[in-house]
């Protein structure tokens, strides 16, 4: 199942598949990101201009979760810096978490538009008791700015923090009216 965030048009919705159908359902900016096979929406709701999504294991609850997936669609933000949202993002985390390391954000493209990653750990995080690892990735659109990050409440295995990075490397914006920003299934 993927989800398709069109900012332009402030719609948040549902596909079932990437298929044609849904490559023609497509219309302006909008955010490709894929929900992990057998995870469930625990969460789903906007305020003050932002959408948010999030998707956890079955069996499991947005308050008490092993593993999470959190989709942000900032509408409009097209001042935010994904280097810089990450930083921010960093120094809130350290505020959270005595002990956490952040690596350097690594910048890149996503389909043509800036974009940013950083994995961020913590090794006891006093909300939860436990430990908690999180990859980020931050898109500037050219219609809004976007966050996906995934996260692991234990000490991440290599394996996962791989399945993580393919995870986020497979996110992406496309634009039905750039030809610079094609919408390719």
């Amino acid at each position: 199942m993927a989800t398709r965030f069109l900012s332009s048009t402030i719609a948040f919705a549902a596909l079932l598949c990437l298929g044609a159908v849904a490559h023609a359902q497509l219309k302006d900016e909008n955010l490709l990101v894929a929900m992990p096979a057998g995870f469930k929406v625990g969460y789903q709701g906007s305020a003050n201009g932002i959408l948010m999504q999030e998707w956890i294991p079955p069996n499991e609850t947005v308050e008490a979760w092993s593993e999470m997936v959190t989709v942000q669609v900032f509408l409009n933000r097209k001042d935010l810096d994904p280097v810089q949202f990450l930083a921010t993002m960093e120094k809130q985390w350290a505020g959270a978490c005595k002990g956490s390391n952040a690596t350097p954000a690594m910048t890149g493209q996503a389909n043509g538009y800036p974009s940013a990653t950083m994995l961020l750990r913590c090794p006891l995080l006093a909300a939860s008791g436990k430990p908690e690892t999180t990859m980020l990735k931050a898109i500037k659109g050219n219609d809004s700015f976007y966050l996906v990050q995934r996260a692991v409440r234990s000490l991440p295995t290599p394996a996962q923090l791989e399945r993580t990075k393919q995870y986020l490397d497979g996110v992406s914006v496309c634009d039905t009216r750039r030809p610079a920003n094609p919408c390719k299934m």
